[in-house]
């Protein structure tokens, strides 16, 4: 008999020995879903200090933290036309700890041989966060009251007009393009490594004027160091009501519109699909938070929040917009058609 209880009890304890192993087992199959995030995540950011970009990842961070439940240390890459922080970002483990804080100009690098990187090829989009609008801005005392002003003289003095860059791929060299293609300006340009470098130019002098996103140039337009002559843009915008459209002086502008730059982050295209769905979620329940909302607002952006194939569509479509437009400005010999990227309709 004691034999016999001796027996039953080993077996019922061996029993429940395996089912703990198998419900181990169970856990083990999605184990880096459950374990992720394990460290700190490091945060890319694709230009200097002090631009929309940074701005963006730096306020938007500390509430991703709350969300996911770590770190994410932010670092600024500049350089190249944020080419550096992209390549670094690929370069890096496709495992969801390095992340790319980045604007449109990837989309560029391949048409202006600046990269063999593209976001449609080596990336996917975690989120695309927001949109904003392209300003022209001179100091305010600058001569040029309007953008007629500027674009005259740039017409009529070829390459005597200092404009700060970001680089080939940069905002300013998109609007430059536009300029050139639709009214024949020609600048002379000068590059700096992101918007907060070009800003401090323009307020120094070294420059004339500059091309910035509204966010980048807010705080100067607020204390009255910059004016913005226009929002390129096929209608004024509520941030900024007194600035006309460009499309208010030069309406053959508005083919090129609705255009403008964005905010997204990004991921390696082989970061593991349920990583990626922890970080999709942990964006997108703080970009929706009231906190984050009032930010892009005081920052004239505007609210996007999408990811997925409609993020994807997007980006693609920004990507088909530039490209074409420096092609046909003759910025780049490199048809955007041999790189398989269709010309907008």
């Amino acid at each position: 008999m004691r034999k016999s209880t001796k027996y039953t009890v080993t077996l019922f304890f061996s029993i429940i020995i395996l089912l703990l192993a198998g419900c181990g087992s169970d856990n083990g199959a999605d184990g880096a879903n459950n374990a992720y995030p394990e460290k700190n995540i490091d945060g890319i950011i694709m230009w200097g200090e002090g631009g929309a970009t940074d701005i963006i990842a730096r306020t938007l961070s500390p509430l991703v933290e709350d969300e996911i439940g770590t770190s994410l240390v932010m670092q600024n890459r500049a350089g190249a036309a944020g080419a550096i922080a992209t390549q670094f970002v690929y370069d890096s483990p496709a495992d969801g700890y390095t992340l790319l804080f980045g604007a449109e100009n990837p989309n560029l690098y391949q048409v202006l041989d600046i990269s063999d990187r593209s976001y449609q090829e080596d990336f996917v989009p975690v989120s695309v966060i927001a949109n904003s609008f392209a300003g022209v801005i001179v100091k305010a005392d600058s001569p040029y009251q309007t953008l007629e002003d500027l674009v005259d003289d740039a017409v009529a003095n070829p390459n005597d007009i200092i404009f700060g860059t970001t680089g080939e791929g940069g905002l300013p060299s998109v609007v430059l393009a536009m300029l050139q293609n639709e009214l024949n300006t020609e600048f002379k340009t000068v590059p700096y490594d992101g918007e907060g470098p070009v800003t401090t130019s323009l307020l120094s002098g070294e420059v004339d004027a500059t091309t910035v996103t509204v966010s980048a140039a807010q705080d100067y337009l607020e204390s009255g160091d910059f004016r913005m002559l226009t929002v390129v843009h096929d209608e004024t915008i509520e941030a900024l009501p007194d600035v006309p459209a460009i499309t208010d002086s030069y309406p053959e502008m508005e083919k090129y519109l609705p255009w403008g730059p964005f905010q997204a982050v990004f991921a390696h295209k082989d970061t593991p699909e349920e990583v990626l769905d922890d970080l999709t979620e942990s964006f997108e329940v703080a970009i929706q938070t009231d906190e984050f909302q009032e930010t892009l607002e005081n920052l004239g952006m505007e609210y996007l929040n999408i990811n997925g194939q409609e993020a994807i569509d997007y980006v693609e479509q920004n990507r088909s917009t530039s490209a074409w437009m420096l092609y046909e400005s003759g910025e780049t010999t490199v048809s955007p058609e041999e790189l398989g990227i269709p010309k907008p309709e």
